[in-house]
Protein backbone atom coordinates (compact mmCIF):
# COMPACT_ATOMS: atom_id res chain seq x y z
CA UNK A 1 0.00 0.00 0.00
CA UNK A 2 0.95 3.61 -0.80
CA UNK A 3 2.28 5.66 2.37
CA UNK A 4 -1.32 7.32 3.80
CA UNK A 5 -1.80 10.92 2.55
CA UNK A 6 -2.51 12.98 5.57
CA UNK A 7 -4.83 16.44 4.95
CA UNK A 8 -1.79 18.58 6.01
CA UNK A 9 -0.56 17.20 2.91
CA UNK A 10 -3.20 17.52 0.89
CA UNK A 11 -3.66 21.00 2.14
CA UNK A 12 -0.10 21.75 1.50
CA UNK A 13 2.33 20.55 -1.86
CA UNK A 14 0.36 17.12 -2.83
CA UNK A 15 -3.34 18.15 -5.09
CA UNK A 16 -6.55 16.69 -4.00
CA UNK A 17 -7.94 13.60 -5.05
CA UNK A 18 -10.49 14.90 -7.84
CA UNK A 19 -11.18 11.30 -9.22
CA UNK A 20 -10.88 7.56 -7.99
CA UNK A 21 -9.65 4.66 -10.77
CA UNK A 22 -10.55 1.30 -9.77
CA UNK A 23 -9.29 -2.17 -10.53
CA UNK A 24 -11.87 -4.37 -11.34
CA UNK A 25 -10.95 -8.11 -10.77
CA UNK A 26 -9.97 -8.84 -7.09
CA UNK A 27 -10.92 -5.20 -6.63
CA UNK A 28 -14.76 -5.30 -7.72
CA UNK A 29 -15.80 -8.74 -8.07
CA UNK A 30 -13.75 -12.20 -7.19
CA UNK A 31 -11.93 -13.77 -10.19
CA UNK A 32 -10.76 -17.33 -9.42
CA UNK A 33 -9.36 -19.54 -12.88
CA UNK A 34 -10.15 -22.38 -10.76
CA UNK A 35 -13.68 -21.46 -10.26
CA UNK A 36 -14.56 -22.37 -13.80
CA UNK A 37 -12.29 -24.93 -14.28
CA UNK A 38 -14.26 -26.63 -11.32
CA UNK A 39 -17.55 -26.39 -13.23
CA UNK A 40 -16.19 -28.80 -15.91
CA UNK A 41 -13.47 -30.74 -13.56
CA UNK A 42 -14.30 -33.23 -11.11
CA UNK A 43 -11.22 -33.89 -8.75
CA UNK A 44 -9.39 -31.34 -6.51
CA UNK A 45 -6.23 -33.25 -7.88
CA UNK A 46 -7.13 -32.25 -11.62
CA UNK A 47 -8.44 -29.31 -11.13
CA UNK A 48 -5.27 -27.99 -9.15
CA UNK A 49 -3.30 -30.22 -12.64
CA UNK A 50 -5.49 -28.19 -14.99
CA UNK A 51 -5.31 -24.88 -13.38
CA UNK A 52 -1.01 -25.27 -13.63
CA UNK A 53 -0.81 -26.77 -17.09
CA UNK A 54 -3.57 -25.88 -19.13
CA UNK A 55 -6.19 -23.06 -18.17
CA UNK A 56 -3.59 -20.90 -16.28
CA UNK A 57 -3.13 -17.44 -15.47
CA UNK A 58 0.29 -16.63 -17.57
CA UNK A 59 -1.86 -17.93 -20.85
CA UNK A 60 -4.60 -16.12 -19.96
CA UNK A 61 -2.85 -13.12 -19.73
CA UNK A 62 -2.21 -13.41 -23.63
CA UNK A 63 -6.16 -12.08 -24.00
CA UNK A 64 -5.61 -9.64 -21.13
CA UNK A 65 -2.97 -8.59 -23.45
CA UNK A 66 -4.88 -8.12 -26.92
CA UNK A 67 -4.31 -11.59 -28.19
CA UNK A 68 -7.82 -12.75 -30.04
CA UNK A 69 -9.42 -15.77 -28.44
CA UNK A 70 -9.43 -16.96 -32.13
CA UNK A 71 -5.78 -17.92 -32.17
CA UNK A 72 -5.72 -19.01 -28.42
CA UNK A 73 -8.63 -21.86 -27.78
CA UNK A 74 -7.31 -24.20 -31.48
CA UNK A 75 -3.95 -23.56 -30.14
CA UNK A 76 -4.59 -24.72 -26.71
CA UNK A 77 -7.18 -26.96 -28.15
CA UNK A 78 -4.27 -28.48 -30.22
CA UNK A 79 -1.40 -28.67 -27.65
CA UNK A 80 -4.03 -30.46 -24.97
CA UNK A 81 -6.18 -32.53 -26.98
CA UNK A 82 -8.22 -34.25 -24.01
CA UNK A 83 -9.04 -30.85 -22.47
CA UNK A 84 -10.79 -29.62 -25.62
CA UNK A 85 -14.14 -30.02 -23.27
CA UNK A 86 -13.11 -27.34 -20.35
CA UNK A 87 -10.88 -25.29 -22.97
CA UNK A 88 -14.68 -24.67 -25.23
CA UNK A 89 -15.80 -24.05 -21.46
CA UNK A 90 -13.35 -20.93 -20.13
CA UNK A 91 -13.81 -19.38 -24.24
CA UNK A 92 -18.11 -19.77 -24.09
CA UNK A 93 -18.38 -19.07 -20.05
CA UNK A 94 -15.90 -16.93 -18.75
CA UNK A 95 -18.16 -15.64 -15.79
CA UNK A 96 -18.06 -18.81 -14.25
CA UNK A 97 -14.34 -17.68 -13.22
CA UNK A 98 -15.99 -14.69 -11.15
CA UNK A 99 -17.86 -16.44 -7.66
CA UNK A 100 -18.91 -13.09 -6.75
CA UNK A 101 -18.41 -9.41 -5.05
CA UNK A 102 -15.34 -8.37 -3.75
CA UNK A 103 -17.01 -7.74 -0.11
CA UNK A 104 -17.65 -4.32 0.43
CA UNK A 105 -16.52 -2.61 -2.57
CA UNK A 106 -19.65 -2.20 -4.02
CA UNK A 107 -20.57 -0.48 -1.18
CA UNK A 108 -18.30 2.25 -1.40
CA UNK A 109 -18.70 2.52 -4.79
CA UNK A 110 -22.32 3.58 -4.02
CA UNK A 111 -21.29 6.06 -1.51
CA UNK A 112 -18.84 7.89 -4.34
CA UNK A 113 -21.20 8.05 -6.89
CA UNK A 114 -24.04 9.58 -4.61
CA UNK A 115 -21.24 12.65 -4.07
CA UNK A 116 -20.62 12.86 -7.29
CA UNK A 117 -17.09 11.92 -7.25
CA UNK A 118 -16.07 10.96 -11.20
CA UNK A 119 -15.56 7.07 -11.09
CA UNK A 120 -13.35 5.78 -13.61
CA UNK A 121 -11.72 1.88 -14.00
CA UNK A 122 -8.28 0.38 -15.94
CA UNK A 123 -8.52 -3.15 -16.20
CA UNK A 124 -6.33 -6.23 -17.63
CA UNK A 125 -9.42 -7.49 -19.07
CA UNK A 126 -9.76 -9.75 -22.29
CA UNK A 127 -11.56 -8.18 -25.36
CA UNK A 128 -14.45 -10.85 -25.58
CA UNK A 129 -14.75 -11.74 -22.34
CA UNK A 130 -15.45 -8.11 -21.29
CA UNK A 131 -18.03 -8.37 -24.03
CA UNK A 132 -19.68 -11.29 -21.47
CA UNK A 133 -19.01 -9.87 -18.18
CA UNK A 134 -19.95 -6.17 -18.44
CA UNK A 135 -23.87 -6.40 -19.23
CA UNK A 136 -23.35 -8.75 -15.64
CA UNK A 137 -21.68 -5.91 -13.64
CA UNK A 138 -24.39 -2.69 -12.82
CA UNK A 139 -21.84 -1.15 -10.70
CA UNK A 140 -19.78 -0.29 -13.26
CA UNK A 141 -22.32 1.92 -14.80
CA UNK A 142 -21.08 4.38 -12.09
CA UNK A 143 -17.47 4.40 -14.11
CA UNK A 144 -17.62 7.75 -16.40
CA UNK A 145 -14.55 5.49 -18.86
CA UNK A 146 -12.87 2.02 -18.93
CA UNK A 147 -9.90 1.30 -20.20
CA UNK A 148 -9.97 -1.73 -21.22
CA UNK A 149 -6.53 -3.89 -21.76
CA UNK A 150 -7.79 -6.14 -24.39
CA UNK A 151 -9.08 -3.91 -26.63
CA UNK A 152 -6.05 -1.21 -26.50
CA UNK A 153 -3.70 -4.12 -26.89
CA UNK A 154 -1.69 -3.07 -24.02
CA UNK A 155 -1.82 -4.49 -20.43
CA UNK A 156 -0.88 -2.79 -17.01
CA UNK A 157 1.50 -2.45 -15.48
CA UNK A 158 2.89 -1.10 -18.83
CA UNK A 159 3.24 2.45 -18.48
CA UNK A 160 1.33 2.89 -22.33
CA UNK A 161 -2.11 2.14 -20.54
CA UNK A 162 -1.83 4.54 -17.53
CA UNK A 163 -0.86 7.52 -19.73
CA UNK A 164 -3.67 6.30 -22.08
CA UNK A 165 -5.94 6.55 -19.13
CA UNK A 166 -4.86 10.20 -17.98
CA UNK A 167 -5.49 11.43 -21.72
CA UNK A 168 -8.84 9.12 -21.66
CA UNK A 169 -10.32 10.40 -18.22
CA UNK A 170 -9.02 14.07 -18.35
CA UNK A 171 -7.81 14.23 -14.85
CA UNK A 172 -3.94 14.93 -14.04
CA UNK A 173 -2.10 11.79 -12.38
CA UNK A 174 -1.48 13.22 -9.02
CA UNK A 175 -5.28 14.49 -8.67
CA UNK A 176 -6.47 10.98 -9.88
CA UNK A 177 -6.10 7.78 -6.90
CA UNK A 178 -5.72 4.26 -8.61
CA UNK A 179 -6.77 1.04 -6.63
CA UNK A 180 -5.23 -2.14 -7.53
CA UNK A 181 -4.95 -5.73 -6.22
CA UNK A 182 -1.53 -6.15 -7.81
CA UNK A 183 1.31 -4.90 -6.35
CA UNK A 184 3.01 -4.40 -9.76
CA UNK A 185 0.49 -2.22 -11.53
CA UNK A 186 0.17 -0.19 -8.26
CA UNK A 187 4.10 0.40 -8.97
CA UNK A 188 3.88 1.24 -12.01
CA UNK A 189 0.72 3.90 -11.73
CA UNK A 190 3.00 5.42 -8.92
CA UNK A 191 6.22 5.88 -11.05
CA UNK A 192 3.85 8.18 -13.23
CA UNK A 193 2.63 10.35 -10.44
CA UNK A 194 -0.98 8.75 -9.97
CA UNK A 195 -1.87 8.77 -6.10
CA UNK A 196 -2.67 4.72 -5.38
CA UNK A 197 -3.93 2.27 -2.83
CA UNK A 198 -2.26 -0.98 -2.77
CA UNK A 199 -6.24 -3.04 -2.41
CA UNK A 200 -6.40 -5.49 0.15
CA UNK A 201 -10.12 -5.41 1.70
CA UNK A 202 -12.30 -3.13 1.51
CA UNK A 203 -12.37 -1.47 5.26
CA UNK A 204 -8.59 -0.18 4.20
CA UNK A 205 -9.75 1.12 1.13
CA UNK A 206 -12.84 3.07 2.74
CA UNK A 207 -10.36 4.47 5.57
CA UNK A 208 -8.14 5.65 2.55
CA UNK A 209 -11.14 7.52 0.72
CA UNK A 210 -12.03 9.11 4.36
CA UNK A 211 -8.95 10.58 4.34
CA UNK A 212 -8.83 12.41 1.33
CA UNK A 213 -12.40 13.61 2.22
CA UNK A 214 -14.48 11.64 -0.87
CA UNK A 215 -16.78 10.08 1.60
Amino acid sequence: MSEPTSVEEQEGEAPAVKAVVFDVGRVIVQWQLRHLVAKVVETEDEVDWVCSHVITEHWHFQHDAGRPLSEMIPERKALFPSYAEVIDHYAANFTDSIPGPVPGTGTLIERLAAKDVPLFAITNFGADFWQQFLPTEPLLAHMRDIVVSGVERVAKPDPRIFRLAEKRFGFAPESMLFIDDNAANVAGAQALGWRTHHFTAAEALEAELAAHGLI
